[in-house]
């Protein structure tokens, strides 16, 4: 079992990734839509890990694309924290992996083009490679 911590810039938010292999085993995923090109983020994930998120204020949703996923973004520093949706009552996503403290040892990043996809392969392809994610804030609200 591997464990990495992280935070955004302005540390408003922490992370604790888990994740079942080593930190080398992983290759993230860079999506080459504008939004994930303009901000530099490669999405780490793996359905047998978990994301925890312990935020100070309620982070910002924003929508792209298709609009089926919502980026959790900190709503000081306003950085990515990671990708998400809500399917059958949990949340699942991934993490933009430059948060991690130590994301030097991950593979190099594999470019991915999830618009291509239709909305319903988007979550089938989701649901079988995203994270469980926990956020403690509460007044966060499930979309």
């Amino acid at each position: 079992m591997f464990i990495s911590h992280g935070a955004c810039p302005c540390t408003e938010v922490k992370i604790r990734l888990t994740l079942p292999d080593s930190i080398e085993q992983y290759s993230p995923r860079a999506c080459d839509c504008d939004f994930c090109i303009t901000k530099g983020i490669a999405y780490l994930s793996d359905p047998r890990g978990s994301l925890d998120i312990d935020c100070i204020e309620p982070m910002e949703i924003q929508r792209q694309g298709s609009n089926q996923a919502g980026f959790l973004t900190c709503a000081t520093c306003h950085t990515v924290i990671a990708v998400s949706v809500n399917l059958e009552g949990k949340l699942i996503g991934a993490l933009n992996s430059s948060l991690l403290s130590n994301h030097l040892p991950l593979q190099s990043a594999t470019q991915v083009s999830p618009k291509l996809l239709s909305p319903k392969d988007k979550l089938k392809r989701w649901q079988s490679v995203w994270l469980n994610i926990t956020i403690n804030d509460s007044s966060y609200v499930h979309d």
